[in-house]
């Protein structure tokens, strides 16, 4: 006779699954690992040590800080499970800072977190697993997973506000079987009772808000950093081609930016391309920023193809609201993506996500990177 599946959906009795916890000393991921050991799992807490930080630039709103380490350190000794620290500064720099700088130089608008989550966390994190021989990884995301025929569905969580199924479009599916995430029902109060009933000491501990390499949000400081030449003086232009101004580097701009452009004129101008080539800004007026097609490129697909036939929607910002639309494969495997209305501030560097509707909420079906 088949044995019930556990709370995680494994097919073993709590006290003979032993599961990794990725730990990033947040409220989030501490309150996994109790929930976790509370429901009798053999945890083994895992925490990336990622970049080098220091007193000067290290702040309470990154991640992954010095003080975030030493947090879950806390709170792994609070609930009694095994913790690791893994030192992986050279793979988050390779996978992810430079990444980060070299989007930056092309025009684009990066995301790192979809690279950290597709690089060091559910690759490099997710063979270490593999290697304890856990049943499974698990994180404090806030993405819910349906279990249908052995096979792991991603979908919107339930707290709308905190979603983030947009950060890992990029997740593979065999990453996906194994990872699960026990927040995705949960709205961000509920966990932090959570913590607070195991008594943790981050109950209160406030949100992550900066990318944890980028002091204060200051992303020029990370160019300069790393690539100190890069500040190069180029024209800005209006539609027409005409040169009204200069800039001190296109990497101090991004597509829709209205402030810092620094040229006069009777209307609001507002960047429309960033030409690296070229090194110039294109600008222009509100009414030019809006686009209905999209190009991408290293498309990621967690369902069928079938399955974009239809008509579904799509985020193209990890703020920005669910869209009409329509995908498209080329007969060269590009895929473009049409909207049904204009949508202003589209940038390449971002990601374009896939959802579609079911009687479980929003499927999330893969994605690809804004090309142009």
């Amino acid at each position: 006779m088949k044995k019930d599946l556990n709370s995680i959906g494994i097919n073993k009795k709590p006290k003979d699954t032993t599961i990794v916890v990725a730990m990033s000393g947040g409220v989030d991921s501490s309150t996994v690992a109790g929930m976790m050991k509370k429901d009798g799992y053999n945890v083994i807490g895992i925490t990336l040590k990622l970049y080098d930080d220091s007193k000067e630039v290290a702040t309470s709103k990154q991640c992954c800080s010095g003080q975030d380490i030493m947090d879950a350190k806390r709170v792994a000794n609070k609930l009694g499970i095994n913790h690791r620290i893994l030192y992986y500064q050279n793979k988050f720099k390779q996978g992810v800072i430079d990444n980060f700088v070299d989007s930056y130089l092309k025009g684009e608008t990066p995301i790192p977190c979809v690279q950290c989550n597709q690089t060091v966390k559910f690759k490099d994190l997710f063979e270490v697993s593999k290697e304890l021989r856990a049943d499974a990884l698990v994180t404090g995301h806030y993405v819910k997973t349906v279990i249908e025929d052995d096979k792991a569905n991603m979908y919107r969580a339930l707290d709308e506000n905190r979603d983030q199924s947009y950060f890992l479009f990029n997740t593979t599916k065999e990453q996906l079987n194994y990872l699960r995430f026990p927040l995705g029902n949960l709205r961000k109060d509920e966990t932090r009772q959570i913590a607070k009933n195991l008594d943790l000491n981050v109950a209160h501990k406030p949100d992550s808000q900066d990318i944890c390499f980028v002091p204060n949000g200051n992303y020029a400081s990370v160019i300069q950093k790393f690539r100190p030449d890069s500040f190069k003086k180029g024209n800005i232009k209006d539609l027409d081609g005409n040169v009204i101004g200069v800039h001190n580097g296109i990497i101090n701009f991004t597509i829709g930016q209205r402030k810092g452009i620094k040229v006069s004129d009777k209307n609001a101008l507002y960047v429309l391309k960033i030409n690296s080539e070229k090194n110039e800004i294109i600008v222009g007026s509100k009414e030019n920023l809006g686009k209905k097609k999209i190009l991408l490129k290293d498309v990621n697909l967690l369902c069928e193809k079938n399955e974009l036939e239809s008509d579904i929607f799509v985020k193209v910002r990890s703020t920005g609201k669910l869209l009409d639309a329509k995908v498209n494969f080329s007969d060269q495997n590009g895929v473009d993506v049409n909207l049904k209305i204009e949508e202003d501030g589209i940038s390449p560097g971002q990601a374009c996500v896939f959802y579609r509707k079911d009687s479980l909420g929003y499927k999330v079906l893969g994605g690809g990177w804004i090309k142009e």
